[in-house]
């Protein structure tokens, strides 16, 4: 393939990643209008945001290993037509319920998509230095995309409906198609290989009561006995995964992939930086908005500071990843993204323009951590379990999203509802939330309206105080745990398979202990020193 095609592929599958992307956050600054125009309540609020991450994450490992059986070209073709269908539908949703049920149609193209992209990369660049330049473009472009949602939304609500942020998607969608069919390259994939979506389903089964029973746990009237059932449908869900995937001779994961460090560490760091990216950036919209009055759009421009860090974060961290290693960009970006947070929080009493420096280093953290997450995944993992490593990592990316939204979230509801104290004549209505509180004394008299404006805003504080608090602990212990464990890491520690064919592979390797570091000699990257990409064998 000449170089010009190769970097066709990757601007195609990068304009996909970049809809699905956008699309996790693009709905942070229109939540408040949405809320207003969908009557949507606090649930509801959280079910549109996560529907699409959740459905997402339980449908990932099964579509990278569909991909490896119908081929990775055709999956990201169907993706691209599903993902442009549920645009459709999520635009002119006339209640939560569908907006719900379109979000998590979204989620089912961006899964089918997302493997796809990460695969076609890792079969379409043979050279180590453009192949780490490559993944550095793809995990730049999955951090901007995630950083442009929010002012893609507050720029289409300055002149449309709030429906445009989902009807945007179908132009992207239809020159992605086209480019596709000219520049990708095709492949059949291996129709032999049998798919679980039994597997898919438990995963799911998981997530959902893990989801439910935070949602639950932080409501101000919880029941213990609904979080105590959620949990238990969560485990139970889990556990079966686990076994069923012991037992298969295909399973959709084969977790001796992260019995490596390095692959472990990777998956680790991607979700943690995830965690941070999305659950600050939800926050932060709503504070710009709710509490400070600023519209969509200037929320948004504000929160598009994190791109301007992380894009040349994530590009030169690629493009460098040969000569520093991995190791001192997944540590030093996720200390970097701990140190950006931290000025957030000590920046918020100056004003929203101070908040730009702190969401700019966030951004050069969080690009380099995430890039160097992607090739400790990708380069360690054997050639034949491309596919189901591009599950892997994706998921931990998905995961991290939904945590973050799910978990900070809550956390900024909860503590609201628990020390917002209303002043006489105000509706318990406004102790719900933020919202209820600004419509509410839009309603009262002056006096009264900011006598409980002032109130809300002081306890939706306390609750972002806590969310970037909680924030900084978490990327820095993720610095931690990434120096610690790929410190001293040896030349080669390719994973060993389970036994039986594995998914992707062209020729499946004999079944055994020594054959997954086999067909990392011949057919994929080794690694060096400190988790270093080393040179292509064979």
């Amino acid at each position: 393939m000449t170089p010009r095609r190769r970097w066709a592929v990757l601007a195609t599958v990068s304009a996909g990643l970049l809809l699905i992307s956008v699309d996790m956050t693009v709905l942070y600054t229109a939540l408040p209008t949405l809320t207003s125009d969908l009557g949507a309540d606090a649930s509801a609020k959280l079910w549109i945001i996560n529907a699409y991450p959740l459905v997402m994450a339980g449908l990932l490992l099964g579509a990278g290993t569909l991909g490896d059986r119908v081929g990775h070209r055709r999956m990201y073709l169907i993706g691209l037509v599903v993902f442009g269908a549920a645009s459709l539908l999520a635009a002119f949703a006339p209640d939560p319920a569908v907006l719900i049920a379109a979000r998590a149609l979204l989620a089912v193209g961006a899964a089918a998509m997302m493997p796809a992209t990460l695969s076609l990369i890792r079969t379409t660049f043979d050279d180590e230095r453009e192949r780490g330049i490559a993944i550095g473009v793809w995990g730049s472009v999955a951090v901007c995309g995630a950083a442009l949602g929010p002012i893609v939304g507050g720029l289409l609500l300055e002149f449309f409906w709030w429906g445009s942020v989902f009807l945007i998607n179908v132009p992207v969608v239809i020159a992605a198609l086209a480019a596709t069919l000219l520049v990708a390259p095709k492949s059949s994939g291996r129709g032999d290989k049998p798919w679980d979506p039994v597997a898919s389903l438990l995963v799911m089964a998981g997530l959902v009561g893990l989801v439910y029973a935070v949602k639950e746990v932080t409501q101000p009237t919880r029941s213990l006995p609904v979080v105590a059932l959620a949990l238990l449908v969560s485990a139970v869900g889990f556990w079966l995964f686990v076994r069923r995937q012991n037992r298969q001779e295909y399973p959709l994961i084969d977790f001796a992939l992260l019995r490596d460090r390095r692959i472990m560490t990777g998956v680790i760091a991607a979700g943690l930086a995830m965690f941070a990216t999305a659950g600050v950036q939800l926050v932060l919209t709503q504070r710009l908005q709710l509490v400070l009055g600023l519209s969509p759009l200037e929320a948004g421009l504000i929160v598009a500071a994190f791109a301007l860090g992380s894009l040349p974060a994530g590009i030169l961290g690629g493009a460098l990843l040969h000569r520093w290693g991995v190791r001192p960009l997944l540590s030093g970006g996720m200390a970097v993204g701990a140190i950006g947070v931290a000025l957030l929080l000590l920046l918020t009493p100056a004003g929203h323009g101070w908040l730009v420096p702190g969401l700019v280093l966030v951004g050069v953290g969080e690009g380099a951590a995430m890039v160097a997450a992607s090739v400790a995944i990708i380069s360690n993992a054997p050639a034949h379990r491309a596919g189901m490593a591009a599950s892997v990592e994706e998921v931990s990316y998905e995961l991290g999203s939904l945590t973050g939204v799910a978990v900070l979230g809550s956390v900024l509801t909860s503590l609201y509802t628990a020390t917002v104290q209303l002043p006489d004549g105000a509706s318990e209505r406004a102790a719900g939330s933020l919202d209820d509180a600004v419509a509410e004394a839009a309603a009262l008299p002056p006096a009264e309206g900011a006598a409980l404006l002032d109130a809300a805003t002081s306890a939706f504080d306390r609750g972002y105080g806590l969310a970037l608090g909680i924030t900084v602990v978490a990327l820095v212990a993720g610095a931690v745990h990434a120096g610690l464990k790929l410190r001293g890491a040896p030349a080669t520690e390719a994973p060993e398979t389970t036994g039986g064919p594995d998914s992707g592979a062209e020729h499946p390797p004999e079944a055994g202990p020594g054959a997954g570091r086999e067909a990392a000699a011949d057919a994929g990257p080794g690694a060096g020193p400190d988790g270093r990409p080393g040179t292509r064998r064979g």
